[in-house]
Parts: structure tokens; sequence; C-alpha cells
């Protein structure tokens, strides 16, 4: 009898022990980029996003070191239930270990805690809502490229400064532009502003004539745009028809994207202030990593900020995964361990992930070129000035985060 439990007991250890060892050099990873592939979102993100993701794949080198990484996509259609829907099933049936890209701060909320349930990992680049990682931080998710801190403080900051003590807001009625309201309001005020109003807009609305007649109406130095994709676009193609910059007011594009620029027509768009973390013409780095990507888009555009930062993000996701020696399929481990190591990739350059899980890096202040200085298709920007990054976002004293507290 002892003999028989003897055996059993090792019996029972060397299967432990072999699937730790099988654990421990697991080199498979499955990555789902869950993004607006055909909506109001779909040019700042969408197939760009995938497109960005398999650059980081094969960049990695990892495939050439055993690796097997698999990469699928989903398009969330702006819904948080339907975003919800496929990170489920990606977890639960397509065995994915990590999700990323994201745009639309209400779906990434909802994917958020998704993401902590399954103990998986989210890359975020595309939502902006500083909540990710203030009241809704969680051990299992990394901020990368922006947010709604950011932006206000960058943005709106500089502008108030330059005398527009006045604002009225045109904001997107869903989490991200009542983040980006809130986060723009206080800056504001803090720097001896004043907010005089303010009206909501359906996300993908068409017709902004009555929210911007009464922007108009206010008399507002500043009307602070806290939307984003195809609602900036028209409603600064909209407001050009009103005459209201001709009229003596200033619009202020918190959220704007090279993609939107083009769609506008720099005729429209110049003179526009705003902050980006990624510029396609930055430098030497960025101008290489852009000129592969466009070749491979059918639009010939080159990246966004936020597909930059899905390169980025899973860039550093994969050194974190190489440095534990196998993937543990343990989003938060992963986490933490990307949190260990400093960021250093061709496109943001050097940072680091906080604790809260919140990236740093350098934010830009730039303005839309006048049609007589641009000498390209894509030659928009001119550099106004750096935000270094560990004065562009949230200071980790001031953050919400509960994983702070521990």
């Amino acid at each position: 009898m002892k003999n028989t439990i003897s055996a059993f007991l090792l019996g029972t250890a060397m299967v432990l022990s072999a699937a730790s060892v099988a654990s421990a050099d697991d080199k498979t990873v499955k990555i789902g980029v869950l993004s607006d592939q055909s909506g109001l979102y779909a040019d700042l993100a969408g197939p760009g996003s995938t497109l960005a993701a398999q650059m980081a794949i094969e960049d990695s080198g990892l495939k050439a070191k055993g690796w097997t990484i698999d990469l699928i996509s989903g398009d969330h259609q702006n819904k948080p239930d339907i975003g919800t829907t496929i990170a489920r099933q990606w977890f639960d049936v397509d065995k994915v270990d990590t999700v990323v890209d994201v745009p639309n701060s209400g779906v990434a909320l909802a994917v958020n805690n998704i993401v902590k349930e399954k103990n998986g990992v989210y890359i975020n680049s595309g939502a902006a809502t500083s909540d990710l990682t203030n009241a809704q931080c969680s051990p299992n998710t990394v901020h990368w490229t922006y947010d709604t801190y950011m932006l206000a403080h960058a943005t709106g900051q500089a502008l108030v400064k330059a005398g527009g003590d006045t604002w009225f807001f045109l904001t997107a009625d869903y989490a991200f532009g009542a983040a980006l309201e809130r986060d723009t309001a206080a800056v504001v005020t803090a720097n001896g502003g004043k907010v005089v109003g303010g009206v909501k807009h359906p996300l993908n609305t068409a017709d902004f004539s009555s929210f911007l007649l009464q922007a108009q109406a206010s008399k507002a130095k500043i009307i602070g745009l806290a939307n984003a994709g195809g609602d900036t676009t028209n409603s600064i193609k909209q407001a050009a028809e009103f005459g209201i910059v001709k009229g003596g007011q200033k619009l202020a594009a918190l959220l704007l994207f090279l993609t939107d620029v083009k769609a506008i027509g720099l005729e429209t768009a110049q003179g526009l202030n705003f902050t980006e973390t990624f510029y396609w013409d930055l430098n030497d780095n960025t101008r290489a990593f852009s000129k592969r990507f466009s070749a491979r888009m059918k639009s010939g555009a080159p990246p966004t900020m936020v597909q930059a930062g899905v390169y980025a993000g899973l860039t550093h996701y994969f050194k974190a995964l190489e440095a534990l020696g196998g993937n543990p399929h343990d989003g938060a481990k992963v986490v933490a361990k990307m949190k260990t190591i400093p960021t250093d990739d061709p496109l943001f350059g050097k940072g680091e992930v906080e604790a809260n899980g919140r990236v740093t890096h350098d934010a830009y202040l730039f303005e839309v070129k006048k049609p007589s200085e641009s000498k390209g298709p894509w030659d928009f920007y001119k550099l106004v000035g750096t935000v270094p990054g560990n004065q562009a976002f949230t200071p980790l004293d001031k953050s919400t985060c509960a994983l702070l507290k521990k």
C-alpha cells in the first residue's frame, strides 16, 4: 500500500513538474486587435491598427526564436455590448492573451473590466479617457499614446494662457466626450478662465448646425471640440460654413488626428492648435517606420498616433514576454513585468509604465500648416512645443488609481 501511494505521489509530482516546465517554455501568443473597422474612427485606428500590430510581431524577431504569434481582429462598431461580446468570445473560445487598440472610451471601459475578469492583457492605444489609469485602473491594463488629462493640459492650458479665457464646449455624448470636457474645464478654471456653457451631441452625427449656433451665440472666445474622428471633421467644416472663426471665435480641436486634417483640408484646418504624441515626420525613426507602414496601407496613409501606439505597446509587451522566458498566460503577471522594464521604441522614445498602468512619453503641441507651407500630401504639422513625458500625464500623487494604495 505504501509503495502504491509513493508511486502515485511521485507520478503526481512528475505531472505537476512537467506542467510547470511546459508553462515556463510556452511560447504561444494570441493577440486580438479590437477596433472600429468601418465607422467614424476607422481611419485613425481600424485596419491601420491591425497592420501596426502585424509589423510589431514581425519586428520583434520572436518567430525566429521559436515563438508562435497569432493575430486576429474584430469590429466593435462603437458599441460597448458588441465590444464585450467579442472580448468574451476571444478569451473563452479563441484563447486570446492580449487585446489592443479599442478606440471609443465607452467600449474601452467595458472591455477593461472583461480583461481583468479573464486575467488577460489590455494594451490601450485608441481610447482617451484618463479613467483607465485613475478610477477604473486595472492590474491588467496598460494605457499607451494619449489621454484626456494630457490633451486638456497641453492644448487647453496653452490656449488659456494665450488669452482664450472663456470657453463653450461642443461635446460628444459618451464617456470620452464627458472625460475630455471634464479634464479641460478643470484646466480652464484652474488657469483663471471661465466655462460659459456647452452642448452635447450624439456620436457620429451629420448635422452640427444647431450645436454650432449655440456655441456662436455664447460669444465664448474658445469653442472646445470634445469629440473625435468624423465628429471633429464635420464640426470644423460646418463651423467654417457658419463663419465662426471669421467672426472672431477660435476652435480648439482638443483631439485631432492626421487623418482628420486630411479630411478637413489645410485651407479650413490651417492654424488649429492641438496635441499629439506621435507624428510621422517628427524624426528619422518616425519617418523610417512611417515609410514602411504607408507602403502597406491601401490608402498610402502614414500612421496616426493611435496606430503608432499599437506598434509601440506590442513591442514592449514582447520584450516582457521574452524576459519572462515564455508566456505564463497570466495577464497581471505580464503587465507587472512590463512595469519593471523601461519603455524604449523608435516611435515614442524612452519612458516607463507607471504603477497605475499609464505609459509616460513626450507630447507635442502642433499647429496645422498653411497650404503654402505644406510640401507634400501628408505634410500638415509644424511643431510649436514639447511637453516632457514626466509632465504630460496625471502625476501619480494625483491619480485615484486603487493600485497605488496597496
